[in-house]
């Protein structure tokens, strides 16, 4: 046992702790992953660990090549993780979409940048450093939202998207509803398409608590020529 958890622990690439370092950062990965696919993202369980274990092999990759062909001093492991840490920059991106007013997914890009570090970290054997790090990670993930909660609950920030089927040149009506129902517009953004003779509305809103959205909506309704009012949390995680 003892030989087996030295060479596991061993600087020298062998098939036994490249196996072990896979595992381990196919576990990692896949416990970061779980906390995003709870939170409805599309980068999840098998992205995650696809990631983490990508990250490790490259690193493995750099040890094993100078062990090989004895290249000594000559060759640098670091250059393969420096790749991985700008490449996976690419991937981050994609998870991120951005709408008008609204980014969406920052939380998920900057938890396939670190998980793909921990996986660098697995890929140098530091097990221990590794592991703590994904537990981090989970509770940022799982508490700091709680945190966030407590000390902003007394605001929300949401996206109201009006649809009316006219051209709309006087907002103040519309304004006005989302002021008697104490909802705050923080941004206004609007779209005229004057083929079909409609106007879309999107604010981005700050209220209370609580605050009751029915009656804003059945107030923008009674304004006529409405088609449609739809409303979704400022998304950003």
């Amino acid at each position: 046992m003892t030989d087996i958890i030295n060479e596991i622990c061993s600087t020298e690439v062998t098939v036994l702790n490249s196996l072990f370092k896979i595992l381990l950062s196919l576990l990692l990965g896949t416990l970061i992953g779980l906390e995003r696919r709870q939170h409805g993202q599309t980068a999840g369980m098998r992205t995650f660990a696809l990631i983490s274990m990508g990250a490790t092999l490259a690193m493995i990759i750099s040890y094993y090549i100078p062990q090989e062909f004895n290249l000594g001093k000559a060759g640098d492991p670091g250059r393969v993780a420096a790749q991985v840490i700008s490449g996976i920059g690419f991937l981050g991106a994609g998870a991120i979409i951005h709408m008008k007013g609204d980014v969406r997914g920052l939380t998920t890009a900057a938890g396939i940048w670190i998980t793909a570090c921990v996986g660098l970290a697995v890929g140098c054997g530091m097990f221990l450093i590794a592991s703590v790090a994904t537990i981090l990670i989970i509770v940022v993930l799982l508490l700091v939202s709680k945190l966030e909660y407590f000390f902003f609950r007394g605001t929300q920030a949401k996206i109201v998207r009006v649809k009316v089927h006219s051209i709309i040149t006087d907002l103040d009506p519309y304004r006005e509803a989302f002021r008697k129902n104490n909802v705050d517009i923080t941004s206004e953004y609007l779209r005229y398409d004057y083929d079909s003779s409609i106007t879309i509305i999107n604010y981005i809103v700050r209220s209370v608590y609580g605050a009751d959205f029915v009656k804003v909506f059945a107030d923008i309704h009674s304004l006529g020529d409405v088609a449609s009012i739809t409303l979704s949390n400022e998304v950003n995680n």
